[in-house]
């Protein structure tokens, strides 16, 4: 067997791909990267001319949303509305290339050129959201303070505030799709190294991995030995005690260290060599077993305390932002959705005649009950025998008509009505019964933690296959991660994924 002195020599691979090549016929054993300067200069050169190419065509994406707007504003009949001058372009063309410049110094500001965030489209779409409602608040405030001339039209600034930024969101859309199609993403994704495997690093190797599309790019893991049940597809690189040799000659753009039980001195080391060698060096805390409340790090007295920081909809103002997306999401719900209800209600009763409507007993935010509301998809003797349990694939239970309903959710639609109760919002992790939230708690790591919000309609978990007879413990993963992440964003995000995924609808 070849021994780890062949582990860092040169590769044919390409370079900027960090690809690797296997030297034994045994998998997590011994792989060969190439040179980690020339790969990773080339994949830092190659993402800075893409970071220029993002730049300049979202200037020109900018300069094209301000044009247009102008044009919409003054050149069609919307031009009598509250505003008595009749600029021309050239009138508006130095207030056009000043926002189109400030806007752009905006997004440099927030990190939307961060190489990091090339592949990440949400990050991106939250960035250049947040910094257009400044810019526009910024444009506004200048032309009330400054009295420019010929003066701003205000209806021009907040249509400026929809069309360019919307542009822009295409624009990148598009170019992020193009990226992922071409072999420019692997240059771009972030190389990631663990120290330590188990459960986190798992999970963590899992959710790299799993898109092509993705940030991040795992290749490989520093331990004591090659782990039998690490993913055969990731590198094992070698023991600890060669970690400063791995970092300084494997392509590394982070290195991550999972577990915590070695010496002070080792870790000081492994900090030290990326330090060295310009790695990002981060730790998994895995003795904060719940994770849902967010790490955050503050000085104390001058020394710097890790501690368990709030959750996003723990702010009140953030509450309030989703309440009020609920009101407004749940009316509109209920009206659009109220013939839809009437149709498959009369087609419950004509197969099974009976109350058209299901109420059952769930447990709501801080563990409130309250009485969902469905229509009926299966036969009144349902749960006739007492047991509590979810249905299941090809569940003999359901009617007919309740296999369409649930694969399309119309089922949940009268959920709109406990939307406007304020017991469940439109997006949170699904309510369940109070018999089963009693057993799950106690057998479930971070099970009682998804309660911190309010049930949801739809959730993150349901829209990644998660629902019904599914994995238990994954699904509470998708619940926290969402808690960790929310935003309104990501609120319409899930509710938009609603309407396409459907796996698991049971």
């Amino acid at each position: 067997m070849a021994t780890n002195e062949n582990l860092f020599s040169s590769s044919a691979g390409n370079p900027i791909s960090g690809s690797a090549e296997l030297v034994t016929g045994a998998p997590n054993v011994l792989w060969r990267f190439p040179a980690r300067d020339d790969s990773t200069r080339r994949g830092r050169e190659f993402g800075r001319q893409i970071l220029a190419i993002a730049f300049v065509g979202d200037f020109f994406v900018i300069l094209a949303g301000l044009l247009l707007t102008f044009f919409i504003r003054f050149q069609s009949p919307i031009r009598e509305w509250g505003f008595n001058a009749r600029p021309v372009l050239s009138d508006y063309l130095g207030y056009i290339l000043l926002a189109a410049v400030l806007y752009e110094g905006m997004l440099c500001y927030g990190g939307v050129y961060d190489h990091r965030h090339l592949l990440r489209l949400r990050a991106v779409t939250a960035n250049i959201l947040k910094w257009s409602v400044a810019w526009v608040g910024l444009i506004l405030l200048g032309s009330f303070l400054l009295k420019f001339q010929p003066p701003i039209s205000r209806i021009f600034c907040v249509m400026a505030w929809v069309i360019s930024p919307s542009l822009l969101l295409i624009w990148r859309s598009a170019f992020q799709m193009v990226l992922k199609g071409t072999s420019a993403a692997s240059a771009l994704r972030m190389r990631v190294v663990f120290v330590g495997w188990n459960q986190y690093t798992a999970h963590l190797a899992h959710n790299f991995n799993r898109s092509h599309g993705s940030a991040y790019l795992v290749v490989g893991y520093i331990h004591g030995h090659a782990n039998e049940h690490a993913d055969p597809s990731i590198a094992y690189l070698g023991s600890v005690e060669e970690a400063d040799r791995i970092i300084s000659s494997v392509p590394i753009d982070i290195l991550i260290l999972a577990d915590l039980g070695y010496q002070g001195e080792r870790i000081l080391n492994l900090v030290t060599a990326c330090e060295r060698e310009m790695v990002e060096f981060k730790v998994v805390p895995s003795y904060f077993q719940i994770l849902v409340s967010g790490l955050h790090l503050e000085t104390v007295g001058g020394i710097p305390v890790l501690g368990v920081g709030r959750l996003p909809l723990d702010r009140i103002v953030n509450r309030a932002v989703k309440r009020l997306v609920d009101i407004v999401g749940g009316i509109a719900g209920l009206l659009l959705s109220l013939p839809i209800i009437c149709v498959f209600g009369v087609l419950v009763y004509f197969e099974s005649p009976g109350p058209i409507f299901y109420r059952q007993r769930r447990s709501g935010r801080n563990g409130k009950p309250f009485d969902i509301i469905k229509i009926r998809s299966m036969r009144l003797d349902a749960e006739g025998n007492g047991k509590v349990g979810w249905t299941v694939e090809n569940d003999p239970r359901r009617l007919r008509i309740g296999t369409f309903m649930r694969k399309w959710n119309i089922d949940e639609v009268p959920q709109f009505w406990n939307v406007l109760k304020g017991e469940m919002s439109l997006v949170g992790p699904r309510p369940e019964r109070p018999e089963l939230v009693a057993t799950f708690k106690r057998d479930i790591p971070h099970y009682n933690a998804r309660h911190h919000a309010k049930p949801g309609i739809t959730g993150w978990a349901q829209v990644n296959g998660l629902r019904g007879n599914t994995d238990l413990a994954e699904r509470i993963n998708y619940d926290l991660w969402y808690l960790e992440n929310w935003s309104p964003i990501l609120d319409f995000q899930i509710m938009c994924m609603t309407f396409f995924k459907h796996r698991n609808a049971a």
